[in-house]
C-alpha cells in the first residue's frame, strides 16, 4: 500500500505559543523563512526535530510545530548528534546563536562539523549576547563597548565561516535575516545537503546591537557591500555591476570593469562551491573582514563526504556480522568484577 504524504503549509509548522522576541527582532524573519521552506521539502512533519541551546535564538523549538529539544547552554550540537546517530532518518535542525555556539558551545560545534553529522545548523549572528542583556560575544568587533566591556573589548572576533571551514565543514553558507528570498533559497540548499550544513545568518538585535549589519542591509548601500555567490558565475557587485573580484596570485583584488582598463567579466574569479580544496572557500570567508571588499552571501562550499552516522552504522553492522549481536549482560560481567557488601 502506498502512503501519501499530506500537503503541508506554513501554518502546519506554526505552534499555538506566543512568539516572544522583542518587536523588530531579526529572529521573526528567520522563523518565517524556516516555516515557509519546511512544507516544500516533502518530509512528514513528525520527521523533523529542532534542537537549541540557550539564547534568544534558542526559543526556536517552541515556535516550530515539530519535535524539538531546548537543551542547555552550548550543548545543542551534542544532543543533535545523539539524535541523528540513533535516528538517521530524522531531519535534525539546530538553531543557535553566536554566543551559544561559539563560546561555551564552540568545542561541540567544531567536532560535530569535523565528524560530518547530518545536522543542519542555523547560526544567528547579531554580534552580541541578547538574552543576557547586551554583553559582548565571540563575534563582537574589536573595541566594541558593551555592558561587560565599557572601555571596549580587547578580544579579536571569530570569523564563524572561517572557523567552520577549518573544522572541516562540507557545506558552508551565509545569508541575512531581511533578505527573505535569498534566505529561503539558502535554506532549500541547506536542506538538500546530506551531511553537516552550516549557515551563518546575519541577524539584527534592535535592542542591544541595532544596526550591526547596517552597511549590508541598508537599501542604498547593500549593492556596494554585498556580493552574491552563484555557482559558475563571476564575482560581480556594485550598484551598476561594474565591480568585481579577481584572483591575483594568492590574493583577492577588487577591480573596476569597463573603465578603460580592458578588464571584463572574463578576468574575474568564477565561483566554484564544489572545489574540494577548502582553501578557496576560506579565502571567500575572509572577504567581509578585508577593507574595501564586499561581504559574500550564498553557498561558499558544498562538497560531499560520508556522514558520521552512516559510517558508524556500517561499522556496527560489520562487527555484528563477524562477532554476533553480543550480550550486554556478559559484557558488563566480563573482566575483573567485585561485589560491594
Amino acid at each position: 500500500m502506498t502512503t501519501t504524504i499530506p500537503i503541508l503549509t506554513k501554518k502546519d509548522f506554526q505552534t499555538d505559543q506566543e512568539v516572544r522576541w522583542c518587536p523588530g527582532c531579526g529572529d521573526y524573519a528567520i522563523l518565517a523563512a524556516v516555516q515557509s521552506v519546511f512544507p516544500e521539502l516533502g518530509i512528514p512533519r513528525e520527521k523533523f526535530v529542532v534542537v537549541s541551546g540557550i539564547g534568544c535564538s534558542s526559543r526556536f523549538p517552541y515556535y516550530m510545530n515539530t519535535f524539538g529539544f531546548h537543551t542547555i547552554h552550548g550543548r545543542a550540537p551534542a544532543v543533535a548528534t545523539g539524535i541523528k546517530v540513533t535516528n538517521p532518518e530524522l531531519e535534525v535542525w539546530l538553531a543557535t546563536g553566536d554566543g551559544d555556539s561559539l563560546a561555551i558551545g564552540g568545542n561541540h560545534t567544531i567536532h560535530m562539523l569535523r565528524r560530518n553529522v547530518g545536522v543542519k545548523i542555523l547560526m544567528f549572528n547579531n554580534k552580541i549576547y541578547g538574552l543576557t542583556k547586551g554583553q559582548y560575544s565571540p563575534t563582537s568587533e574589536f573595541g566594541k563597548k558593551t555592558k561587560s566591556t565599557p572601555f571596549g573589548t580587547t578580544d579579536r572576533p571569530f570569523n564563524p565561516l572561517a572557523l567552520t571551514l577549518g573544522a572541516g565543514a562540507c557545506f558552508v553558507a551565509r545569508s541575512v535575516d531581511v533578505f527573505q528570498q535569498h534566505l529561503k533559497d539558502t535554506l532549500r540548499r541547506t536542506a538538500a545537503h546530506s551531511g553537516s550544513a552550516y549557515v551563518e545568518i546575519l541577524q539584527n538585535c534592535n535592542i542591544f546591537n541595532d544596526g550591526a549589519w547596517f552597511e549590508l542591509t541598508e537599501k542604498e548601500a547593500r549593492s556596494e557591500h554585498v556580493v552574491q555567490l552563484e555557482q559558475g558565475k563571476p564575482l560581480i557587485f556594485g550598484k551598476n555591476r561594474d565591480k568585481g573580484i579577481r584572483l591575483k596570485g594568492m590574493d583577492l583584488e577588487v577591480v573596476l570593469l569597463g573603465n578603460g582598463n580592458g578588464l571584463t567579466e572574463k578576468d574575474l574569479l568564477v565561483h566554484d562551491e564544489t572545489n574540494p580544496n577548502p582553501a578557496y572557500a576560506f579565502v571567500l570567508a575572509q572577504m567581509g573582514d578585508m577593507p574595501g571588499f564586499p561581504t559574500p552571501i550564498g553557498v561558499l562550499r558544498s562538497w560531499d563526504r560520508p556522514r558520521y552516522e552512516d559510517v558508524m552504522a556500517a561499522q556496527l553492522t560489520s562487527v555484528i556480522a563477524k562477532r554476533g549481536p553480543g550480550d550486554i549482560s556478559k559484557l558488563l560481567h566480563a573482566g575483573d568484577t567485585w561485589e560491594v557488601k
